[in-house]
């Protein structure tokens, strides 16, 4: 009998007594590994989780089961069969599912019809992810997921829900270990030393039992619940009443008829309230002052005891109230940081921080180093967790404040005139009312372009509304790309962009003049652009 092999080809034992494949891991592999060397299965709490999260999905089909059949006792009879099914379908999941370590790749595998192995390189993971949702903290069990970057996205390569929480902070640090001992030159610069800004590589004391052996650890930032009210400055959770109603509303159409409402009384109700305005003013600025209160209790709860520490090898940053999430980033592997903030946060001088990472998706969730808070601590945290960054950022030349006013005056004055053309007085005084406007706007866009390079680190910031500033080792630039349309030649400036195999994967230096951009390419890469520059 053999096992089926993983995505990279290899197989597991065979069956001739004696033998070995040759991704068997040898006895050393299997102590360093310690417990997950051999398949193991979730914790069995998890099957007392699995019928309450099938609740919500169970709940309208039961729901209608009951109606069709008048609530007579054969209609329980069947709903109480569907919830018996669901729960030893669960059962049965969660029995042909295992997992372990083997050599240097993590496999999971399931054998429910047929069997299926995933396999996970140990040298591909990006960060591991410990969350602990309601239910599961109740009985001391967590769910990890693993990140490659190879699924893009905010989907994880593997994950391993219902792991008692000791467990999963264990197996997160001998993942991410196991990963610096199968690819240790990751990040490192051929010909030279430890690349700068890395961290070390964990000492390769002995382990027991597949503990890793202890690791300092430091505390960058913690974030008081105070800061915490700067959440709705961000408008990520401002119209959280909005989307309540709105989805309030489409739960009635939907399901109206299930609970003997027809569509036809909601569609009264809303004739009703059209008929008298006051009601309708008085609703939408209640939703309007909620709107900050909504804000803030929703970041509270996705922001609450905001934690940044160096783990070891790695960035751990754990937050939340109701679901406690830990995101590990391996350091190595961190390229720069971002630093974004919008208008009203810049009023404020409040800023939010994420980590460029190599192979991350959605950096802008699992790479979150801080919430929003003081920029000044936001720019201290970024230079003792990833670098500083000590230049000035370089202004534009005075064309680009050009180009940024026609930009935002354009368009509104564009509107006016075409509605005053068709005699639609009020929408030509709103797109006036627009373009003017957009002059503040379009100096504001001006002023925050900008870029700079230390001698390790280069840095390109753009945006007024939401306003965000990069800062990138030169070590991760891997090509630059010279873009300049036929409104910017006219003009004789560029966008420079700098390629980079990490983040969004190209970060941009916005109407630079010509001669600037080229210059700014040639500073950070000498050895690409200068053997291409004319001679005069």
């Amino acid at each position: 009998m053999t096992e089926d092999a993983g995505p990279s080809g290899q197989h597991n034992r065979s069956g001739v007594p004696g033998a070995q494949g040759p991704s068997e891991p040898s006895s050393e592999q299997e102590r360093r590994a310690g417990p997950w060397a051999v398949p193991s299965r979730l914790s069995p709490l998890v099957l007392l989780i699995d019928p309450v999260r099938m609740l919500p999905s169970l709940f309208f089909p039961l729901a209608g089961v009951l109606f069709v059949g008048g609530f007579s006792p054969s209609s329980f009879v069947w709903a109480a069969l569907g919830v018996l099914g669901s729960i030893g379908y669960a059962a049965v999941r969660w029995a042909t599912f295992t997992y372990r370590i083997a050599g240097d790749r993590l496999e999971l595998t399931r054998s429910l019809i047929s069997r299926t192995v995933r396999t996970i390189p140990l040298d591909r993971v990006r960060g591991v992810d410990v969350t602990t949702p309601p239910l599961h903290r109740l009985f001391g069990l967590a769910v990890v997921r693993i990140d490659t970057g190879a699924s893009g996205g905010d989907k994880q390569e593997g994950e391993l829900d219902g792991l008692p929480l000791p467990e999963a902070e264990r197996l997160r640090e001998v993942l991410l270990r196991r990963s610096r001992a199968t690819h240790p030159d990751v990040g490192a610069v051929p010909g030279a030393g430890p690349a700068a800004g890395t961290a070390p590589a964990l000492p390769s004391g002995p382990s027991h039992a597949g503990q890793p052996a202890a690791v300092e650890e430091r505390v960058y930032a913690r974030v008081p619940w105070r800061w915490l009210l700067y959440g709705p400055l961000s408008g990520a959770f401002l119209f959280t009443p909005f989307a309540l109603l709105g989805g309030a509303i489409g739960l009635a159409f939907q399901w109206g008829n299930e609970f003997g409402l027809s569509e036809r009384a909601a569609i009264g109700v809303g004739e009703w309230l059209w008929h008298r305005p006051i009601l309708l003013v008085l609703a939408g600025i209640a939703l309007i002052l909620a709107m900050p209160l909504a804000g803030a209790v929703m970041y509270t709860v996705f922001n609450w005891n905001f934690t940044l520490r160096r783990r070891g090898s790695s960035l751990v940053a754990g937050r939340g109230l109701i679901t406690r999430r830990s995101v590990s980033l391996e350091h190595s592997r961190i390229r720069g940081y971002e630093i974004a903030d919008g208008l009203l946060e810049r009023r404020a001088k409040v800023a939010r921080l994420w980590a460029i990472v190599t192979g991350l998706g959605d950096s802008r969730t699992r790479g979150q180093l801080l919430p929003v808070v003081p920029r000044r601590f936001a720019l201290q945290v970024a230079a003792e967790a990833i670098g500083p960054f000590d230049a000035e950022l370089r202004p534009h030349p005075s064309v680009a404040r050009r180009r940024r006013l026609f930009r935002a005056v354009a368009p509104g004055v564009a509107v006016a005139a075409v509605a005053l053309l068709l005699g639609w007085v009020a929408v030509g005084v709103l797109g006036l009312v627009v373009a003017a406007l957009g002059v503040p706007l379009g100096l504001d866009r001006y002023r925050s372009l900008g870029h700079a390079y230390d001698g390790v680190r280069l840095s390109v910031r753009s945006g007024s509304l939401p306003r965000s500033q990069a800062v990138v080792e030169r070590r991760a630039v891997v090509g630059w790309t010279l873009r300049q349309t036929w409104f910017q030649r006219r003009s004789r400036v560029l966008t420079v962009i700098a390629g980079v195999g990490a983040g969004s994967g190209g970060y941009p230096a916005i109407d630079t003049g010509e001669e600037q951009g080229v210059h700014f390419a040639a500073e950070v890469t000498p050895e690409w652009i200068t053997p291409f520059l004319s001679k005069n």
